[in-house]
């Protein structure tokens, strides 16, 4: 079934013009081939011919976006992107997610198009020659490595991978895991504490560095195993003395964590736009499935409990995606009030998400949690997603004091901005 996508009466034509663009892309040539597309890249036994085709395939829809001028949403002109606003992006993210590994094609690949976002902000020239253009233009890969074992992930403060300035170059201690694209990358941008005693648990002595996946001193332990698969892409770092040149901090020391915040903040709610879009795909194949199955001398559709879950479904949908783009736009006019309405989606969407693909699943029965559709997938990533980015639990807390402190000062919520 494609996605029913109309332009917004209260949009500008611009927004909208993208919006239907990306639709038409997504409903004609990426819908009608997902299987072709993306399930032969994880079955082994694939013949390579038929990989070779699919991975033509793949370049022929990615030759078709760029051609449309709808390539790297997220990237500015100057580096070959659409140059979008916050906004923008954000309701082009919608339509993008409903089609398995859409974005993908569309040049928006994590951790690759994060790191792009940083190396643009904070970069210098030669940062930018060296490795922004080769991973804009596929010939390299890159790494996020900020998570530590033995460190609470949603403390950034408490991160003691530790960076010593020496001489011309920066020597590197620490032990990562849950590295990001950790078997291809050909670097990593990494999150470090510049290490002098006084300044423990202060973020401003944060600087991330770029690290080459090939330096001496690099060691990559093993691809993380998750959801009871043996392994993933996620991965478990060692960094022992690693030396790389001083020019290789990305900023300022001391700017590490603001870097950390710019790409957190804004992945925040492209994450909960993204599950938007896999929430509407979810609910038209459970419609879609109760309009046509019978089971008990009836159609689903006719079953009390189904209408239920259309019903629930279809008001998560609707508070989900008007929550986040009431945030995206306070993101788009850098309103600093945002960061409450961020923690907000962080905790609502993700549960949201996992209720409606938990309803579509129900619906399909057996099928629903097969590889032949994509809602287990969704469902595993609506769960993983209450945790990355910051736990619910933390989200809570900094949606409670901030509350709290604006009464304490004598002012009540205005729940009308």
């Amino acid at each position: 079934m494609p996605m029913n996508v109309k332009p917004i009466s209260i949009l500008d034509e611009r927004i909208n013009d993208i919006r239907m663009r990306t639709a038409e892309i997504v409903n004609d040539h990426i819908l009608p081939n997902e299987a072709r597309l993306w399930n032969l890249q994880r079955d082994s036994d694939v013949p390579q011919h038929e990989r070779r085709q699919a991975h033509q395939l793949r370049e022929e829809i990615k030759q078709r976006v760029w051609e449309a001028g709808l390539w790297a949403p997220h990237l500015p002109k100057e580096y070959g992107g659409m140059g979008l606003d916050f906004l923008t992006h954000a309701y082009m993210n919608e339509v993008l997610a409903y089609a398995v590994g859409a974005a993908s094609l569309f040049g928006v690949v994590a951790p690759n198009s994060g790191n792009e976002t940083i190396l643009v902000k904070y970069g210098t020239e030669e940062q930018k020659q060296k490795w922004l253009l080769p991973l804009i233009d596929g010939s390299m890969e890159s790494g996020f490595s900020m998570t530590e074992p033995d460190n609470a992930g949603s403390d950034p403060r408490s991160l003691n991978t530790s960076a010593v300035l020496e001489g011309a170059q920066w020597v590197i201690n620490g032990h990562k895991w849950f590295t990001s694209n950790g078997i291809a990358a050909d670097f990593f941008i990494v999150m470090c504490r510049v290490s002098e005693p006084e300044s423990a648990h202060d973020t401003s002595q944060m600087v991330q560095i770029i690290v080459p996946s090939n330096a001496k001193g690099v060691n990559i332990v093993r691809g993380i195993g998750i959801w009871g698969q043996d392994t993933s892409d996620h991965c478990e770092v060692i960094y022992d003395n690693v030396r790389v040149p001083a020019e290789n901090a990305l900023g300022q020391v001391g700017q590490g964590h603001q870097a950390a915040q710019d790409r957190l903040g804004a992945g925040r709610i492209f994450h909960c736009m993204n599950s938007v879009g896999q929430m509407w795909r979810a609910f038209d194949l459970m419609v879609e499935r109760a309009c046509q199955r019978k089971v008990h001398g009836g159609l689903l559709k006719e079953k009390q409990f189904i209408q239920g879950f259309i019903a629930d479904s279809y008001i998560d949908i609707q508070a989900a995606r008007l929550m986040t783009i009431h945030a995206a736009e306070k993101m788009d006019r850098n309103e600093g009030a945002a960061r409450i309405d961020i923690s907000a989606i962080k905790v609502f969407v993700p549960a949201a998400y996992s209720r409606v693909v938990d309803r579509a699943i129900q619906v399909w029965g057996a099928a629903g949690v097969s590889n032949d559709l994509p809602l287990a997938r969704m469902y595993l990533g609506a769960r993983t997603l209450r945790i990355a980015d910051g736990p619910d639990e933390v989200h809570r807390i900094l949606i409670a004091k901030s509350v709290v402190n604006h009464y304490e000062v004598g002012k009540s919520w205005d729940f009308g901005n």
